[in-house]
């Protein structure tokens, strides 16, 4: 669509993608995983002429939103807070785990549930719900493209090892949720951790090992259950 604004932006030592997602001719803009470099995203939307209207989480480690956990802190939304406040997009099970992590209240977040819809300026967003990497993660899809953060990189897929990971649910995530996609939509990852920075859905169905396995038990066997 020829009025769609998209910025894919590397922030970070650990290799994370910040998305901007927009309307040129409304101007309105939201600003996807706003970790690592608050200020330097702002001056990309300011330079871009473009006004921030929201912040849409795909989940709440730090590295994706900000804040603390763990001893590990990570400029994020407070900071996008005190600067520019926005409502924040979460899925409503991240949503108890955001607050905590970065500190906002109640009343600075909308709870989304799968299927959902954000709109900026004339672009709907759907929210999906795509548990595995943490219970609440969520992708974004829009157009022809989908916003993944941490549930499936260009090789491989978000780890399941850590706290609130479950790799049945990651697996249905993968060979159910994210099966229905077509093959020309595009996924743009939380992370650069591949060979390249996006790739559509129908080259990673071929390529990413993590895509083809047959079963729950051999998945379960590479998950090392």
């Amino acid at each position: 669509m020829d009025s769609l604004y998209f910025r894919q932006v590397k922030v970070g030592p650990m290799e994370n993608f910040t998305y901007l997602i927009g309307d040129t001719e409304t101007r309105e803009c939201m600003v996807i995983d706003p970790a690592w470099s608050v200020e330097g995203i702002l001056e990309l939307i300011d330079a871009d002429d473009m006004k921030l209207t929201g912040a849409l989480i795909t989940h709440c480690p730090p590295d994706h939103c900000g804040g603390s956990l763990f001893g590990f802190t990570v400029e994020g939304l407070p900071t996008l807070m005190e600067k520019r406040p926005v409502p924040v997009h979460v899925n409503s099970i991240e949503g108890d785990g955001l607050l905590q992590i970065t500190g906002l209240s109640e009343s600075d977040i909308i709870r989304h549930d799968s299927g959902d819809h954000v709109h900026i300026g004339t672009f709907p967003i759907t929210c999906l719900h795509t548990p595995g990497h943490t219970p609440g993660s969520q992708c974004f899809r829009f157009c022809d493209a989908l916003i993944a953060g941490d549930t499936l990189f260009t090789q491989g897929c978000g780890r399941v090892d850590l706290p609130g990971g479950d790799p049945d649910e990651m697996y249905r995530t993968l060979t159910q949720r994210l099966a229905t996609l077509p093959d020309h939509v595009v996924l743009y990852p939380g992370h650069d951790y591949g060979a390249s920075p996006s790739a559509p859905m129908g080259t990673l169905r071929q390529t990413n090992h993590y895509l083809k396995v047959p079963s729950l038990a051999d998945w379960r066997r590479l998950m090392g259950r």
